[in-house]
């Protein structure tokens, strides 16, 4: 068990950020990871040219990397947004806008995973009629999933972090993630497990993990306190995702961390357990 069984792939949002978008697949293969996560790339726009989704799937191809977990449109992410969906008037379309081009995307390289942020509250607007346009989103999106055969994740943040977002438990997550699968009937609703998030909401997880194991999809790692690489922090990494594997999650874990130098932020994961079967 340990680190060594994992199916790790490096999140290119956080991870190579000093270089440019197309180069940072090469980067991570040559640390020798296959596989790799992105948010959506291009904050400023749901519906890139056409040039630029071909240029991200050659730069994908070229480095022999899988793109495994890909964000719909989150509006300005890294910055002060925390997604569109649940946000009314433009950012709810841009969001929608956003949907078929992600799910086509996802498609023309493999990803079988699609990560919609739900959004902060706003203020001035009703959180039930945030909640109940989120839900419509959520429905639109976890179609577009199912269509191309990937799952619709649904993702826990921190409160500290990110004060007006209003999934910050697990449970609140989880209660989204059954209304949309009661919604859609397609059961391709799941948790994105984020231990680091959990954990700075104080919520025990490894209770977590035992209780929703099975409703998982995918799983992000970053130590605590910190955010950084495992062994930065306290967090009992290498048993958490122990207690996961036992649990039957045998899906992507995603290093979702920040470090100043990625390839020597690495060293904790042995070179011939980087590259994914």
């Amino acid at each position: 068990m340990g680190y060594t069984d994992q199916r790790f792939d490096v999140n290119l949002s956080i991870l190579y950020t000093e270089l440019p978008l197309v180069e940072r697949p090469a980067a991570a293969a040559a640390a020798g990871f296959t596989a790799v996560e992105l948010w959506w790339p291009w904050i400023e726009t749901p519906t890139p040219e056409q040039a630029e989704l071909d240029a991200l799937k050659k730069a994908l191809d070229d480095a022999g990397t899988q793109l495994v977990g890909l964000n719909f449109y989150a509006g300005a992410l890294p910055g002060p947004d925390r997604g569109a969906l649940s946000v009314p008037g433009e950012e709810s379309d841009r969001f929608r806008a956003n949907i078929e081009v992600a799910a086509d995307f996802a498609a023309s390289v493999g990803c079988k995973a699609l990560n919609a942020l739900y959004g902060n509250r706003v203020e001035g607007a009703d959180p039930q009629v945030q909640d109940s346009l989120a839900l419509e989103n959520l429905v639109l999106a976890a179609r577009a999933a199912d269509r191309v055969g990937a799952i619709l994740l649904v993702e826990t943040l921190n409160k500290p972090e990110s004060p007006l977002y209003p999934l910050v438990s697990a449970p609140s997550a989880i209660e989204v993630i059954d209304k949309v699968n009661a919604a859609t009937g397609l059961g391709n609703a799941k948790f994105l497990l984020d231990i680091y998030h959990l954990s700075m909401n104080g919520e025990n997880v490894a209770e977590v993990i035992e209780a929703y194991a099975d409703k998982t999809g995918h799983v992000q790692i970053a130590d605590n306190p910190g955010r950084g690489a495992p062994g930065t922090g306290s967090l009992p990494l290498e048993e958490l995702l122990d207690q996961l594997k036992k649990a039957g999650y045998d899906g992507w874990v995603g290093l979702e961390y920040k470090a100043p130098d990625a390839t020597a932020s690495f060293a904790w994961l042995p070179a011939e357990a980087r590259a994914a079967g």
